[in-house]
């Protein structure tokens, strides 16, 4: 059973404002990142709710949670890109905070759903 809309999803919702954050952040990245580190930063945190949607639009709980996992790992790429951003002084340490404590948030709500979703399958055993 699919869900008929990911916009629902809490967890989509923050991954959402995650991007909105990253966009606004790689704005003020040097021009000769363009084509590495921001293109990298954006396409791993655009591919966190992208793969959520994804998977609510999926049928079956075993597609859900390959979709989710997905997403985690992507989020786990993103969250990488903006330490080095911070390493780099491309990001200041309060933006970076404050990115971060999204991607954690993000990261746990993620993690609780795929734990759901996993339970959910164990019990049409």
């Amino acid at each position: 059973m699919a869900i008929r809309d990911f916009k629902e999803l809490k967890v989509w919702q923050k991954s959402h404002d995650l991007v909105l954050e990253i966009y606004k952040a790689t704005k003020s990245f040097p021009r000769e990142e363009l084509y590495s580190l921001t293109s990298q930063l954006k396409r791993a945190v655009v591919s966190v709710p992208g793969n959520i949607a994804e998977g609510a639009g999926r049928n079956g709980k075993s597609e859900l949670k390959h979709f989710m996992t997905v997403a985690n790992g992507s989020l786990s790429e993103a969250e990488y890109y903006v330490l080095l951003s911070l390493d780099l002084e491309y990001i200041s340490k309060s933006g970076f905070a404050r990115i971060n404590e999204k991607i954690i948030e993000v990261k746990k709500m993620l993690s609780a759903y795929i734990r759901k979703v996993e339970a959910d399958l164990k019990c049409k055993l």
